[in-house]
C-alpha cells in the first residue's frame, strides 16, 4: 500500500481522539522542519493577519504593540542577521535574559532560527546565572534594558563582564514613551540596543541556511535533584512536534492569552509555537504578566476585548481569577489551561463556579519538550491530569518495564518530543534519564485504559512553587552553611495559594543554641532567589532516613502535611495525623471532625485524605 501523500488538510486531524490521530503516521502530517519554517510558512499564509498583540503592561492593556505574521517574520530576519553578526552559528547559544516585552518575542525565535537559544530566569542570582550562561557557552547575551527593567540590566552586565560576551544587547519596552538612551560601555564589550542594530538589517531573508528537524533549538534550565545547574537540550523537531500536539488541542476561535515568562517552556511551546502552527493571533501580557495587579482588575474586559480563547496559568492565577468580579461578556474563553504545579481540587472548583468553565488541567516536563497531556473541554477525567497527547505513548512502570493499566508507577513517556539530553561540554547526553526512547520523567502515576494519566506524587524532590521549579539542594546547601547545622533537608509544603511553599528541616551540633528562625533568616538570605527562602524552619533530631541509609524525604513531606491539615483544623478536629501512602501523605482523621469540616478546611490546599476509613 502506498504512503499517503502530505496534504494541507493532513495537518490538522478533526478529531481529539489520540488512536484515531495516529491511523496518519506523523511524517506525513506535513509539520514544519524548525520554528523558522513554522514561522515562514505562517508568514506565507497569513502575512496580513495579527500574530502577537502585546501589551506595555496592565494598566495600558488597550494600547498593544500588534505585528502581523509578515511583519515578525521581518524582524526575526533582522534580528537573526544582527546575531549572526556577533558570530552566531547553527551550534552557539544566544543567552536571553529579560522579562517579557514585544522585542523578545523575535529574539527568541531569531536565535532559534541561526543558533540556540538559551533563556534564562533573569530572578536567578549573579552566579547561578552566569553559570547557565558558561554551562550553555553563549557569547552574546540579549537581555531587558535599562529602561525595561533596571535590576535585570544590572545582573546582564555583570553576566557579560563575567563571561566575556561578545555582545550585550538591550531590549525595550513594549511601545517605549522616549528615545533609547545611551549605555554604558564594557570592556571588550559590545553594548548596543538590539532594536537599533536591526534597523538597517535585512528584512527578508535568513542570513545563514534555515535549521534541520534534527539541529538543537533551545537550551532550558531545568531543577535536578543533584544541585548542579542542568540544560536541557531540545532539538527544532522536538519543539515542533509537541508545538503540533499541543495545537491539535487549541481549536478554538479566537486569540490566546500569554502572561507566563517566556524563559519558561510552558510559554515558549504553548503561546508561542502552538498558536504560530495554527495561524492563531496571541495577546502578551506585559513585563510582569501574572504578577502585575492592574491584570487582574482588567482581565475580563481584556478577555472580551481581545477575544480570548484560550490562555495558560498556573494555579494560583486561577485562584485569584475566581475572586474577580465578571464585569465582561467571557463567552469567547474555552481552553484555561492549567499546569506546571498540582491543581488543587477547591481551585478547580471556585473556578468552575465562578466562571462555569472547567479548567484543562495538563501535565508535563521541560526534558519533554513540553506537554505530554492534556484534558479537554468535555472529555475531562477530574482527578487525572488529562488524555496522552497523540503521538506519545506514556506508561507507568517499575524501573524500565511498563505496569499494566491502572497500576502506580514511575511515568515514562516516549515520543518526538524527548529531548535530546543535558548538555555536558556542549554535547546532549540523556544519560540514564533516556533508555530505548522512554524518558523517566521522576513522577509516580498510574494509566488508565483510555490513555488518560494520574498522578499520585513527585518521586523527584523539586519543590514547585507557583509553577516554578526550586531545587531543594540549594536551600539544604544554604542551611548547611551554617556553623550549627549538622544536617539539613527541605521540601515542599502544601500552600493554598502556590500550591507548595519551601521548608526546611536542620539537626543541630550538641551545645547548639541557635533559633528555628534564625537559621529560617540565615538560609533566605543565601538561597539564590526569593522563591526558594524557605518559609520556616524546623530543628528536629535526625534526619529521617532509608534502611540503606539515605535521606527519607517522604516522611518530611509527611510531616509537612500533617502540620498544614493541624492548623487548618485547630479548633475543628481533636485528632489530626497523616501516613504514606504509595509514598504520598495522606491526612488521617481520628477524631472530632465529619467530611463537611474536612473539606472546608482542607479543599483549598493539595492535599490526600481519609475519613471513617474511607478514602475522600
Amino acid at each position: 500500500m502506498t504512503a499517503p501523500r502530505p496534504t494541507p488538510d493532513r495537518l490538522w486531524p478533526a478529531t481529539s481522539d489520540p488512536d484515531e490521530i495516529e491511523r496518519v503516521e506523523l511524517e506525513h502530517r506535513g509539520l514544519p522542519q524548525s520554528t523558522y519554517h513554522a514561522l515562514a510558512r505562517a508568514a506565507d499564509r497569513w502575512p496580513h493577519r495579527t500574530a502577537v498583540q502585546c501589551l506595555p503592561d496592565g494598566e495600558h492593556w488597550e494600547s498593544p504593540v500588534s505585528r502581523t505574521f509578515a511583519e515578525l517574520a521581518a524582524d526575526v530576519h533582522r534580528a537573526a542577521s544582527v546575531l549572526a553578526g556577533f558570530g552566531v552559528g547553527r551550534r552557539d547559544a544566544v543567552a536571553v535574559v529579560s522579562v517579557n516585552c514585544a522585542e523578545m518575542i523575535a529574539a527568541v525565535l531569531a536565535a532559534e532560527a541561526v543558533g540556540v537559544v538559551a533563556p534564562i530566569n533573569p530572578a536567578l542570582a549573579t552566579e547561578h546565572a552566569a553559570e547557565l550562561v558558561k554551562l550553555s557557552g553563549a557569547r552574546v547575551i540579549v537581555a531587558a534594558g535599562p529602561e525595561l527593567d533596571t535590576r535585570v540590566w544590572t545582573l546582564a552586565r555583570a553576566l557579560a563582564a563575567e563571561t566575556g560576551a561578545r555582545a550585550l544587547l538591550a531590549l525595550r519596552p513594549t511601545a517605549p514613551d522616549s528615545a533609547a538612551p545611551a549605555l554604558e560601555p564594557l570592556a571588550g564589550t559590545t553594548v548596543a540596543h538590539l532594536a537599533s542594530l536591526m534597523a538597517d538589517a535585512p528584512a527578508d531573508a535568513l542570513p545563514a541556511e534555515a535549521p534541520r528537524a534534527d539541529a538543537i533549538a533551545s537550551y532550558l534550565h531545568t531543577g535536578g535533584t543533584t544541585g548542579a545547574p542542568k540544560l536541557a537540550a531540545r532539538t527544532h523537531g522536538n519543539e515542533i512536534a509537541n508545538a503540533w500536539m499541543i495545537g491539535t488541542r487549541l481549536d478554538v476561535d479566537g486569540a490566546v492569552l500569554a502572561a507566563l515568562p517566556l524563559f519558561h517552556t510552558n510559554a515558549l511551546i504553548v503561546t508561542l509555537l502552538a498558536p504560530l502552527l495554527r495561524g492563531l493571533p496571541v495577546v502578551w501580557a506585559g513585563p510582569l504578566g501574572y504578577r502585575d495587579p492592574a491584570l487582574f482588575s482588567v482581565f475580563w474586559r481584556l478577555v472580551e476585548h481581545y477575544d480570548i480563547a484560550a490562555m495558560s496559568a498556573v494555579p494560583t492565577v486561577y485562584a485569584t481569577l475566581a475572586t474577580q468580579p465578571i464585569d465582561a461578556d467571557i463567552s469567547s474563553l474555552r481552553m484555561p489551561i492549567v499546569g506546571a504545579a498540582p491543581l488543587p481540587r477547591a481551585v478547580a472548583e471556585a473556578f468552575r463556579d465562578h466562571t462555569g468553565l472547567d479548567l484543562c488541567e495538563g501535565y508535563g516536563l521541560t526534558e519533554g519538550t513540553c506537554a505530554s497531556a492534556c484534558n479537554l473541554p468535555g472529555e475531562a477525567r477530574p482527578g487525572s491530569v488529562g488524555r496522552r497527547l497523540p503521538y506519545q505513548q506514556v506508561c507507568a512502570a517499575r524501573g524500565w518495564d511498563p505496569l499494566p493499566d491502572g497500576e502506580v508507577g514511575t511515568l515514562l513517556v516516549k515520543g518526538p518530543n524527548v529531548f535530546a539530553g543535558y548538555l555536558v561540554d556542549g554535547v546532549a547526553h540523556a544519560g540514564d534519564k533516556v533508555r530505548d526512547g522512554w524518558l523517566d520523567t521522576g513522577d509516580l502515576g498510574r494509566v488508565d485504559a483510555d490513555g488518560y494519566v494520574w498522578l499520585v506524587g513527585r518521586a523527584k524532590d523539586l519543590i514547585i512553587r507557583g509553577g516554578h521549579n526550586i531545587d531543594p539542594v540549594v536551600i539544604e546547601d544554604a542551611l548547611l552553611e551554617h556553623p550549627a547545622v549538622t544536617a539539613a533537608a527541605a521540601v515542599g509544603r502544601p500552600d493554598a495559594h502556590a500550591g507548595e511553599v519551601p521548608v526546611a528541616y536542620a539537626v543541630l551540633a550538641p551545645g547548639a543554641t541557635v533559633t528555628a528562625e534564625g537559621l529560617r533568616a540565615w538560609t533566605a538570605a543565601r538561597v539564590p532567589e526569593p522563591a526558594a527562602a524557605p518559609k520556616r524552619v524546623d530543628v528536629i533530631d535526625a534526619i529521617p532516613v532509608t534502611t540503606v541509609g539515605k535521606p527519607f524525604k517522604p516522611e518530611l513531606r509527611r510531616r509537612a502535611a500533617e502540620a498544614v491539615a493541624r492548623e487548618a483544623l485547630a479548633g475543628r478536629a481533636r485528632a489530626v495525623t497523616a501516613r504514606l501512602i504509595d509514598g504520598r501523605a495522606v491526612v488521617v482523621y481520628v477524631e472530632g471532625a465529619d467530611e463537611a469540616v474536612i473539606e472546608d478546611a482542607l479543599g483549598p490546599f493539595d492535599l490526600a485524605w481519609e475519613h471513617a476509613g474511607s478514602r475522600v
